[in-house]
């Protein structure tokens, strides 16, 4: 039960932050207009990975999508792959995890193939959510950077003078959205790893069997032996044939050097 319940949890957290990643890969509000000393207020911009907005104060807005690939920066293309990546790996992880559940049979699968197929869904999960934190990273860190020399470069060293007004982007709602699905594919894959000891089976354990091949009329005999220390009665080792028949100390002889195990 504690197997099963954890691939479901992991398999629902998996779930929602693949969601997440597709919800923040779509959103239009990756940066948006930095409204701190700016003078004006009634249009309001914001960009997306696919497209960038201009919202007015009257509520109209209108959007502009990217349609260049060449000329976009080398670090948006980046956060893109990593995004598409981390999605296409979570996709797959689902696919596998439903299979893998231990509540659903499919044939004569043993649970040593469900193990092997739980710990490939956790392995994608885990990638897909290292791809998602770290697109959303980049893209933070793109923002601090154009931020800070947008600032220096509205104000010039005659007194702090203001000589040209340039538009600043903070961190929009996307990042956060980002992160936090992120964060949830990592949690869920690490959870269906941890299922995967539960479904790996036990070392099997075999019985011997021993057969004694220099005498007639002697069957297979399952089942371990115990060695002798060659020291005790003679006649308790010693086998006594009688036109065939055996005797009771027969049966509790100890192997040969002719006997196979």
């Amino acid at each position: 039960m504690a197997t099963t319940t954890c691939q479901v949890v992991g398999l629902l957290l998996s779930l929602l932050g693949l969601a997440g990643c597709i919800a923040a890969t779509g959103m239009d509000m990756w940066s948006t207009q930095d409204l701190y000393d700016n003078p004006v207020t009634s249009v309001f911009q914001y960009e997306g990975l696919w497209r960038s907005c201009v919202q007015q104060s009257s509520g109209f807005t209108e959007c502009r999508p990217y349609f260049t690939i060449l000329g976009l920066p080398a670090m948006l293309q980046a956060v893109r792959a990593l995004m598409i990546v981390g999605i296409v790996l979570g996709v797959f992880g689902i696919l596998v995890s439903i299979f893998a559940l231990k509540c659903i049979r499919i044939g004569s699968m043993e649970d040593s193939a469900k193990a092997k197929m739980t710990l490939t869904s956790g392995i994608l999960f885990i990638i897909s959510g290292i791809c998602g934190i770290i697109g959303v990273s980049v893209f933070a860190n793109m923002l601090v950077t154009n931020f800070w020399m947008s600032t220096a470069n509205m104000y010039s060293s005659m007194g702090g003078m203001v000589q040209t007004v340039q538009t600043r982007y903070t961190f929009g709602a996307a990042l956060f959205v980002g992160w936090v699905a992120g964060g949830l594919t990592l949690i869920g894959g690490v959870m269906m790893c941890i299922a995967c000891r539960g479904l790996t089976p036990d070392e099997s354990t075999y019985k011997a069997v021993s057969y004694h091949a220099s005498g007639q009329n002697v069957a297979y005999k399952p089942g371990g032996f115990k060695a002798s220390t060659g020291f005790g009665s003679n006649t308790r080792n010693k086998k006594i044939y009688d036109g065939g028949a055996r005797t009771e100390d027969e049966e509790q002889s100890h192997p040969t050097k002719y006997d196979y195990v």
